[in-house]
């Protein structure tokens, strides 16, 4: 019971703030920090994974709550007096396919603790200034949601141009000082600029040195998200609502989940008036597009291939790529022309991989535990995957599953061979779960 009070206090105080920013639309905010105090700093921790890997420090969440109170009452004084030090994140490279990595920031856990806790209270603010456009890490949005609207937006304007954006290293390029004067129109709060502003510059530590860089945010940060959609909130959402939009001929609408965006154009001559002058925009803020993975693609109808109407070009229709979907126009059972979706090339060849590598690492472990396991990762492949009209390619990832789980059970040593009569023997006993579509289509998700 007392944990359920505490979440509903901390509940108020957020909407309170949410009810402030709500009111004063254009005023800074001087006292946000005075919201946070021991209760706060516990729903925090609360909220603060505990599986994630160490910091530099090499505390675990485990240690930290041997003595919890403590080591918040303490962490909680250190931040509001000004004392704390933000420690350096550690830096890990993960796979990113093509033998590319992507680097990752960690945190001490304590870090990760207070940049919850600053994230709760900036979040109810900028909630009530963030535009329906923006999906990626905000409370109650998702992905699906972000692919269901772009969906909805294309079929109401009947397809069109398609600008597929690729912001070069964003949070590596992600000007600090613009960055800082953005949080500054709106939070003024000393303790929450100290902070951030100590996060900002705290560095990684790489190879037992700490490097620190006048740009860029480190991924994998519990605030890194909220600062990333603060940043593009200024730099993208608004520029093309307030600015471009007007100025369009056709009509003209825009997702983006974090840093990945699609702007969506009625007409090629709005599309490449907007292309022209994207690079000057992201320009003034330290943004760069990726010049071989930003392109423009002419997304419309193929039934329209003969329109005469300038605005609309010429050319066969393209397909684009958005969170691991491939977007393309397909005729549907009743011979309508729609846009359907498919697993990306790129995602469905890594998460092929990533299973063979699995595969390879638990070879030696019992039949029943690789089973119970890989039915976990397709479940988990099919929770994300699993959208309507993506069927052919959820069945063609679980054939192949299926192909690499056998060839790796084959190579057991000292095992009889596992040819593909025993190998569906053991698929009766040890069934895998077969493809579903998780995720229907809806007229739930924002309309953009």
């Amino acid at each position: 019971m007392a944990g359920i009070s505490r979440s509903t206090t901390i509940s108020t105080k957020r909407e309170r703030i949410a009810e402030l920013a709500r009111q004063m639309p254009e005023a800074k905010l001087t006292s946000l920090s005075h919201h946070i105090d021991l209760e706060w700093m516990r729903e925090a921790y609360r909220r603060t994974r505990k599986d994630g890997a160490v910091g530099v420090d090499g505390q675990s969440a485990e240690e930290f709550a041997s003595d919890l109170d403590e080591n918040l009452e303490v962490l909680l004084n250190r931040a509001k007096s000004g004392r704390y030090r933000a420690p350096a994140v550690r830096r890990v490279h993960i796979p990113k396919g093509k033998g590319k990595t992507r680097p990752l920031g960690i945190p001490t856990f304590a870090d990760k603790v207070l940049q919850r806790a600053i994230v709760m209270a900036l979040e109810p603010v900028y909630e009530q200034d963030f535009l329906d456009c923006s999906y990626g890490f905000r409370p109650g949005r998702s992905a699906h949601q972000a692919l269901e609207a772009l969906w909805q937006g294309l079929m109401r304007m009947g397809g069109g141009w398609v600008l597929d954006l690729d912001i070069q290293r964003f949070f590596d390029e992600l000007d600090i000082k613009s960055l800082q004067q953005i949080l500054r129109q709106r939070v003024t709060d000393g303790v929450v600029k100290r902070l951030v502003g100590k996060w900002l510059n705290a560095g990684v530590m790489e190879d037992g040195r700490v490097h620190r860089a006048a740009t860029g945010t480190p991924q994998g940060g519990v605030i890194s998200p909220l600062l990333a959609n603060i940043y593009l909130h200024e730099v993208l959402d608004l520029w093309f609502e307030r600015d471009v939009r007007s100025r369009m001929r056709g009509r003209a609408f825009m997702v983006r989940y974090a840093d990945d965006a699609v702007l969506c154009f009625e007409r090629e001559d709005d599309a490449q008036r907007v292309m022209a002058v994207l690079p000057e925009r992201l320009g003034r803020f330290g943004l760069t597009l990726h010049p071989e993975k930003t392109r423009l693609v002419r997304f419309t109808r193929p039934e329209q291939k003969g329109r005469s109407d300038p605005g609309q070009g010429s050319g066969k229709p393209g397909t684009f790529d958005l969170l691991g979907f491939t977007h393309f126009w397909a005729r549907s059972r009743k011979g309508r022309w729609v846009v359907k979706r498919r697993t990306s090339k790129g995602r469905f060849s890594r998460a092929l991989r990533d299973i063979a590598q699995w595969c390879r690492v638990v070879l030696h472990l019992p039949i029943g535990e690789q089973h119970r396991m890989l039915t976990s990762k397709l479940r988990g492949h099919y929770s994300y995957y699993g959208i309507v009209g993506n069927a052919h390619a959820l069945a063609r990832f679980r054939f192949f599953v299926e192909r690499t789980w056998r060839k790796w059970l084959d190579r057991r040593s000292g095992r009889a061979r596992m040819h593909w009569e025993k190998f569906k023997r053991l698929l009766k006993r040890y069934p895998l779960p077969s493809p579903w579509a998780v995720h229907v289509v809806s007229c739930r998700a924002a309309k953009p």
